[in-house]
């Protein structure tokens, strides 16, 4: 019997490094928000690094205590991390500073991955994942960390990242500047300074943000559901295989992460459908990166939700049919992406694009009034192609995991991750029960994807 008792053996709050607070004076005017982190509700986003270690010469105590300090260092640079938000306008309090738990388990690393009981995971985050924060949120800290020391030395990193100002790009940079700082490769870490004022400069804040606004976005993140998460796996072959019947003349190259986003779309849909005659439309919000598709681009450091959703919705009754091909689900879906071009993007900026944006929520609200019933939603993030160089001097990770369940509201959700071998991915669905207990037995679906393999073979 495996012991997973967590025992947390020390609690501190992290800030900016001291010999550096002077710098921070200049800086203490509020940062501003932009307004996508307006309108996304606060909620914790959780992100899991494992690390065997296996260096008879680790130096266990000494690690842990430069793992904190090169934690301030990093920081210094990214100040805003360690403040608090305020009005849902600006983030200030720069010094208030961010929690670090340290804990032991008495255990090894494999043994605990090997038991693939992923409902455990939430045992190696500081916050649980994806809850409808109700305190106050100028009281929340922006990020949290908990580094877990397994028996024979493996080390885990939960850690947990305020949506309000991080979307997974903001993430990815902050973590691989700490790694950088922690393995102390000063040159990455100097290349990797954030850009902190580009997305309020590009997207400004709304002084008198409708609250109409607020309540929608709420309830399209949030509805209380029974919700399970599960991890099912792709390999290399069954991605070749689906992204092929998800070619057509107008899309001839899928990739991979749109053709299994319409997998799933697909037999989700499917199942909610099991047993009955129910024709409701059913929509998909893919989180899309606006850096790159910007004109001229921004950087990759720049910090904040600088996404939108590209959104897409299939109704069978337009059709007469309840069935769908993959590749007419993937025209959808790349229709969609393609929507999010320079050209519309501009539109969004400044002043103007706030008007704009606010036309484009009033033309969702009356979407959602006309459709009745209203619209299953399904909402796809990738972190393909990122996180997977968060190296703090022990190697990259073995293993990035997830979460084990959400709070009990939120909404259906993927993320898509790299497996560390073997170039497959992992899809971490979280979905209604009754749906999911009918999707992850069908058979048409399990020819594709392996439910929760042994992480020591992916």
């Amino acid at each position: 019997m495996v012991d997973m008792e967590i025992n947390i053996v020390s609690r501190d709050t992290i800030k900016p490094a001291a010999a550096a607070t002077s710098s921070l004076h200049p800086h203490q005017k509020p940062c501003n928000l932009c307004i996508f982190d307006q309108l996304i509700p606060t909620t914790y986003v959780p992100m899991l690094f494992f690390y065997p270690i296996i260096d008879p010469n680790f130096n266990l105590p000494q690690t842990l205590a430069h793992l904190k300090n090169s934690l301030s260092h990093t920081l210094t640079q990214y100040y805003p991390f360690s403040g608090r938000t305020k009005d849902n306008l600006y983030i200030h309090d720069f010094d208030a500073g961010v929690p670090y738990l340290e804990a032991r388990v008495e255990c090894r690393m494999f043994e605990v991955l090997e038991l693939q009981e992923i409902e455990l995971l939430n045992r190696f985050l500081p916050f649980h994942p994806f809850c409808k924060e109700t305190e106050s949120p100028d009281l929340l800290p922006l990020v949290a960390f908990q580094v877990t020391v397994f028996a024979c030395g493996g080390i885990s990193i939960g850690i947990s990242l305020s949506h309000k100002i991080f979307d997974t790009q903001t993430a990815n940079i902050f973590l691989k500047s700490w790694a950088s700082v922690s393995r102390r490769d000063h040159e990455e870490a100097i290349t990797s300074n954030p850009n902190l004022c580009q997305a309020s400069l590009t997207f400004p804040v709304s002084d008198n943000l409708p609250q109409k606004y607020l309540a929608f976005m709420e309830s399209m993140w949030f509805e209380e559901k029974k919700y399970v998460t599960r991890r099912f796996v792709f390999d290399a072959k069954a991605i070749a295989t689906l992204r092929e019947k998800a070619k057509s003349e107008l899309v001839p190259n899928p990739t991979r992460v749109e053709a299994l986003t319409c997998f799933l779309w697909k037999h989700a849909t499917s199942a909610s459908r099991h047993g009955g005659t129910s024709r409701r439309a059913s929509a998909v919000a893919h989180a899309v990166n606006l850096r790159r598709r910007l004109k001229p681009p921004m950087p990759d450091n720049a910090i904040g939700n600088l996404f939108l959703w590209a959104t897409t919705i299939y109704n069978p009754s337009d059709t007469g049919e309840t069935t769908d091909e993959l590749c007419d689900l993937l025209q959808l879906l790349h229709e969609s992406f393609n929507g999010l071009d320079h050209d519309s993007l501009d539109a969004l900026r400044g002043e103007d694009g706030r008007r704009a944006i606010f036309e484009y929520l009033d033309q969702l609200l009356e979407w959602m009034e006309i459709l009745d019933p209203t619209p299953e939603i399904y909402a796809f993030t990738s972190w393909i192609n990122i996180l997977d160089e968060v190296d703090f001097g022990w190697g990259k990770p073995f293993w990035i995991g997830v979460m084990g369940k959400v709070g009990h509201a939120f909404r259906n959700l993927t993320v898509f991750v790299n497996t560390q071998r073997g170039n497959g991915i992992e899809a971490w669905v979280t979905m209604d029960e009754k749906q999911m207990s009918i999707m992850e037995k069908d058979p048409q679906f399990l020819a594709f994807a392996s439910p929760n393999p042994r992480i020591m073979n992916v």
